[in-house]
């Protein structure tokens, strides 16, 4: 058995995997992000470790026998949050996450201080990635600067736990604006503008590699023997695509979490910053992807549900009921809830429901959410094919995945195929059981598959030439609003 765990940004999911890559079951443990200020989205490591033990209980609890059989851990999570230690290994002040927005200006000054930055990390300085959060830390909580002895991703501060190792992955690392991408490993120019230096950073290993073991004390904290190989593991997008068997060059997958993604697998480094692309490290050797990302996808639905008052099944059935009037009519959504990056780069950006009149109800605002996301991805998309990327077809992964609704709108606004897969809402901590079971020994050949097809939506031409007038009033509509916002700041 190979325990896969995915430290998220609202819960931390446990997967259990045989050897052949059968999901026998999986738990999770909810925690929750502190807001305290505007654009600011911070979390205690604490939740990370206490999260952690409780679902890896659940687990236990509902599975004895074949939890007893673990034989390898992998792990992946949510990337860039700046985690920060001394010389102790106490965590100096909560971690700033990946959706805070608060180091726009230091982004800026990263740009100029590195002028070589585009050419080394293959991205451009966004207020999402870790470098600029040092550089505010820096500016704004100087005596805490000086005390940092080690900056964790938060995935790497869990093995920090389980193994005692400072140790992180190409993929995550890539997403600090700290590495090398094309060389996988530290730059020193780019640590060097931010006041830092490789003695504070982790070691790196590829993700299919042992990383560590589990020490006596986390054995007995969670139940397993001490020993067990941790794999490096990867962050949360490149971990999907491992589940979902995104591999080999021109695999690709669109993840509907908290946030969105619409990722690429290559066989090299090919960087296209100019269009905020992200271009990273995969979490397996010498291999890459490209991606385009959007701060709030199915967050958003989370957030129609709790204006609305009802889950998200019965918002999704709402939306089913409209006919296609009903939809031409819906008002627009602009999914910005946490400001955006691929392709405006704009930490300012907000959402925006516009269009609404006495007639709008329930059923149109769900719709209008989910056509907004899809728009967002389809801006995705032409910054990916503007890097040289082209795709025919994708794979739905995350919890957004579970909606055919959703499925063939993204399928009608892309014009590319789109599938789900059996067992593709388990996502992330899938692929880092399969980066366990790898770094235990077990072939790459058995595990990285495609899982079985459950359904695919073609795209209708129909309803796509339907969508192009509002998708080209979607992008007015950002044009119109974001030097509003930018006054507002």
């Amino acid at each position: 058995m190979y325990l896969g765990i995915d430290l998220g940004t609202s819960e931390v999911k446990v997967l259990l995997m045989t050897g052949a890559g059968r999901i026998v079951g999986t738990a999770r443990a909810a925690y929750a992000v502190s807001r305290p200020r505007p654009r600011f989205s911070e979390q205690d490591p604490a939740l990370w470790w206490n999260g952690t033990q409780e679902a890896l209980a659940a687990l236990r609890a509902a599975h004895p026998d074949d939890y007893a059989q673990i034989a390898g851990i992998g792990l992946t999570g949510q990337m860039h949050g700046a985690t920060l230690l001394d010389a102790d290994d106490t965590v100096l002040r909560p971690a700033i996450l990946w959706n805070d927005m608060r180091s726009a200006d230091q982004c800026a000054q990263l740009e100029s201080a590195a002028p070589e930055m585009r050419a080394i990390t293959g991205n451009i300085a966004m207020p999402g990635f870790t470098a600029p959060k040092l550089l505010w830390v820096r500016e704004h909580e100087p005596e805490l600067f000086a005390r940092i002895a080690k900056v964790l991703l938060p995935k790497d501060y869990l093995r920090l736990l389980l193994t005692g190792d400072y140790v992180s992955d190409p993929s995550d690392a890539a997403g600090t604006l700290w590495l090398d991408v094309g060389k996988r490993s530290w730059s020193d120019t780019m640590l060097a503008a931010c006041g830092l230096t490789r003695d504070q950073m982790p070691r790196l290993v590829e993700g299919s590699d042992c990383s560590g073991r589990l020490t006596d004390k986390a054995a007995t904290a969670l139940g397993l023997r001490a020993g067990l190989p941790v794999a490096g593991g990867g962050g949360d997008n490149a971990g999907s695509a491992i589940g979902i068997g995104a591999a080999r060059p021109g695999d690709g997958f669109i993840s509907l979490g908290t946030s969105g993604v619409l990722f690429v697998v290559n066989g090299r480094f090919q960087p296209n910053p100019d269009s905020a692309v992200h271009a990273f490290c995969h979490a397996l050797p010498d291999r890459w992807h490209q991606m385009s990302v959007l701060l709030s996808a199915a967050s958003c639905l989370r957030w129609a549900c709790k204006l609305t008052g009802v889950d998200e099944l019965a918002l999704l059935a709402d939306v089913a009921t409209l006919d296609t009037a009903a939809r031409d009519t819906a008002p627009l959504f602009l999914p910005y809830l946490s400001g955006e990056r691929t392709p405006h780069n704009d930490p300012y950006a907000q959402g925006v429901l516009f269009g609404i009149t006495h007639e709008t109800g329930r059923a149109q605002l769900g719709y209008a959410v989910l056509e907004g996301v899809a728009f967002a991805l389809a801006d995705g998309l032409d910054a990916l094919r503007a890097a040289g990327t082209e795709v025919q077809a994708l794979s739905l992964v995350g919890g957004g995945s579970r909606s055919n609704e959703w499925a063939q709108l993204i399928a009608d606004t892309l014009q590319v195929t789109i599938h789900q897969h059996e067992g593709a809402e388990a996502g992330a901590a899938l692929g880092a059981a399969i980066l366990g079971a790898l770094a235990a020994g077990v072939d790459e050949k058995t595990l990285l598959q495609r899982p079985p097809i459950r359904a695919s939506y073609q795209p209708e031409q129909s309803r796509h030439a339907a969508l192009q007038p509002r998708l080209k009033r979607y992008r007015a509509l950002y044009r119109a609003t974001a030097p509003l916002f930018r006054d507002e700041a």
